[in-house]
C-alpha cells in the first residue's frame, strides 16, 4: 500500500487549520471546517505514431467554510500561511453576514462521529506521476501500433489521463483527516475511413481508481482487447442497419453503467429531488414525496451507493464534511428507498446521519452533494451473459457506451453504444449498426426481467461528472452485471437524422 505523500505532509497542515478554526471560535461560528488540497492532473492524447497533446496542471490551496448565525459562509485562497488561514475565516464570516437576510432558515447539520488524526490511501500500486514520460508515452504508442498493423485500420488514437489527489480536512468538532487517492483512464480507438465513410471502435476499459499497474496487466488486459478491435471494427463497417421497433435487450455493463449514471445516479441526488439544484441540467422526477413508494423498476432491481468499493472512482475514506465511508440502499426490490445526502439535507429531512456524499473538486470550490459509487447489484447464483442471451428470441446485445441524451428531470432518454449484436432465437447473429434505445426511466427499469451473476459484474465509471454553478467535476464509478430488458423501443439513428 502506498504511503501518504511526504511533500503534502510537509505542509503546515495542523498549524493552518488551528489558525482558521481558532478564529472561527473567536468569531462565534457554530460550525467551521478547513481544507487544504493539492490536485495534480495530467492528460495525454496520441494519434497514430505520435504523442499529439500534453496537458499538466497542479492546484494547491486552502479553504474555510463556516456556519455563522445560522448561515453558510465560504472563502478560499492559495496562500498557505497562518495569516491567510485566519483571514479566510474572517472573509467566510463576512459572507455569511451578507447572506443572512437572504436565508430563510438556519443551517442545521446531522451529527457525525469525530475522527481525530485519521488517514486513508486509495487502493493502487504505482503512482503514474512516478513513472517516467518515455515509459508512459511508449505504452500507449505500443498499443496504437498494434491497431495500425491490422487490416482495415486507417488511424489509431489514444488518450491517457491520471490524477493524484491529496486532501487535509479539519473541523471544530475535532475531526482531522489526511487522504490520498490516485485514478487513471486510458482509451484506444481504431478508425476506418473508406467508401463506407468513417467508422470507429474503441476499448471498453473503464477509468479506475488504480495506478500505472492498470496499463501493465493488473485489472485489465489491454493487449487482448486491442487485438479484438480491428475485427470488431471490420464487422461494424459491413453490418446492416437496424430496423426500428421493440426489442429485448441484453446490455453489457460497459454500456449499462452510463444509463445507471444518468437515470439513477443523478435522479437520486436529494438536492435535485428537492429542487435546490436546478441550474446545471437539474431537478429530478424522483421527488421526495415518492420516497418509499416510487415503483422505480422491477423486483430484481437493487441499487446501492457507496464510498468504499476498492478502485471506485468515488471511493474515499471520509467525505468533504468529515463523514466516514459507508454503503447504503438507493433502490430495493424496485422501490426508491434512499437518496444521496450531505449533512445539511440529512438533518433537514430527518435522516439522522449523512451518507457521506459531500465533495469539492478543488480548494477553490465549496463542498456540495456529489454522487458516490452508484451500482446495480448482481443476483447471487444468477445467469451468465450467455444465459441471458439464450432467453431472447428477437433482440440486441449491446456493448460499450457512446452518445447519450436525457432530459433535466432524468426521465426521458436515449443511449447508443460501441457495438450491437443481433440476437436470433437465443444466439448472436452478427453485428448491427445505427442503434439507439429509447425509454422513460421508469419504463426502462421496470422492463428489466433479470440481472446477471456476480461473474458478469464490472465496475465502470467516468472521470468527469459535471454539476453545479460554478461547475464542478467529480469522478464516479458504477458497477453492474449484464441485464435483460424486455420490449424496449429501438431507434434507427440514421432514419432519425442522427449519427453514431
Amino acid at each position: 500500500m502506498p504511503q501518504l505523500d511526504e511533500r503534502f505532509l510537509a505542509l503546515p497542515l495542523r498549524t493552518l487549520s488551528d489558525a482558521a478554526l481558532s478564529k472561527a471560535t473567536e468569531l462565534g461560528c457554530t460550525h467551521a471546517e478547513f481544507r487544504v488540497e493539492r490536485l495534480r492532473q495530467a492528460y495525454r492524447s496520441f494519434r497514430d505514431h505520435v504523442l499529439e497533446t500534453t496537458a499538466d496542471g497542479q492546484t494547491l490551496g486552502l479553504s474555510v467554510r463556516v456556519v455563522h448565525n445560522g448561515v453558510w459562509g465560504f472563502a478560499s485562497d492559495i496562500t498557505l500561511s497562518t495569516d491567510s488561514a485566519a483571514h479566510l475565516t474572517e472573509r467566510a464570516v463576512a459572507t455569511a453576514r451578507v447572506s443572512r437576510p437572504l436565508t430563510p432558515a438556519s443551517v442545521e447539520l446531522a451529527d457525525e462521529d469525530v475522527y481525530a488524526d485519521a488517514t486513508w490511501v486509495s487502493a493502487y500500486e504505482v503512482d503514474p506521476f512516478d513513472v517516467d514520460e518515455a515509459t508512459k508515452t511508449g505504452r500507449i504508442l505500443e498499443l496504437n501500433e498494434l491497431l495500425l498493423a491490422a487490416p482495415g485500420v486507417t488511424h489509431a488514437t489514444g488518450i491517457l489521463g491520471y490524477v493524484h489527489e491529496n486532501k487535509y480536512f479539519a473541523n471544530l468538532a475535532g475531526t482531522s483527516t489526511t487522504q490520498q487517492r490516485v485514478r487513471l483512464q486510458a482509451q484506444l480507438t481504431a478508425v476506418s475511413v473508406g467508401d463506407h465513410g468513417f467508422a470507429t471502435m474503441r476499448t471498453t476499459a473503464p477509468p479506475t481508481g488504480r495506478g500505472w499497474e492498470y496499463l501493465t496487466g493488473t485489472g485489465w488486459d489491454f493487449e487482448a482487447e486491442v487485438a479484438e478491435i480491428p475485427e470488431l471494427l471490420a464487422a461494424h463497417v459491413v453490418a446492416p442497419s437496424v430496423e426500428a421497433g421493440p426489442y429485448d435487450l441484453v446490455i453489457h455493463p460497459s454500456n449499462l453503467f452510463l444509463t445507471i449514471h444518468e437515470s439513477i445516479g443523478h435522479a437520486t441526488e436529494l438536492d435535485r429531488a428537492l429542487g435546490y439544484e436546478a441550474a446545471y441540467a437539474g431537478t429530478s422526477f424522483a421527488t421526495f414525496d415518492q420516497l418509499g413508494t416510487l415503483h422505480y423498476g422491477s423486483e430484481v432491481m437493487n441499487v446501492t451507493g457507496d464510498r468504499l468499493v476498492d478502485h471506485g472512482l468515488a471511493t474515499i475514506g471520509y467525505d468533504d464534511e468529515g463523514v466516514a465511508q459507508q454503503q447504503f440502499d438507493v433502490i430495493s426490490g424496485g422501490t426508491l428507498v434512499g437518496y444521496q445526502l450531505n449533512r445539511q439535507m440529512a438533518a433537514e429531512k430527518g435522516f439522522g446521519r449523512s451518507n457521506g456524499c459531500a465533495y469539492a473538486d478543488s480548494p477553490g470550490h465549496i463542498a456540495m452533494q456529489r454522487m458516490p459509487n452508484i451500482s446495480l447489484q448482481p443476483a447471487p447464483g444468477g445467469p451468465s451473459t450467455g444465459d441471458l442471451i439464450s432467453g431472447v428470441d428477437k433482440g440486441i446485445y449491446i456493448v460499450g457506451d457512446k452518445s447519450w441524451s436525457i432530459d433535466m428531470q432524468r426521465y426521458n432518454f436515449q443511449f447508443t453504444g460501441q457495438r450491437f449484436y443481433k440476437i436470433d432465437k437465443g444466439r448472436l447473429a452478427g453485428q448491427l449498426k445505427d442503434v439507439a434505445y429509447q425509454a422513460t426511466t421508469t419504463d426502462f427499469w421496470r422492463a428489466m426481467e433479470a440481472v446477471g451473476s456476480p461473474d458478469t459484474y464490472v465496475l465502470g465509471g467516468a472521470f468527469n461528472c459535471g454539476k453545479g454553478q460554478p461547475g464542478q467535476i467529480a469522478p464516479v464509478s458504477h458497477g453492474c452485471p449484464s441485464a435483460l430488458f424486455r420490449k424496449v423501443n429501438v431507434l434507427n439513428t440514421q432514419a432519425e437524422g442522427g449519427q453514431q
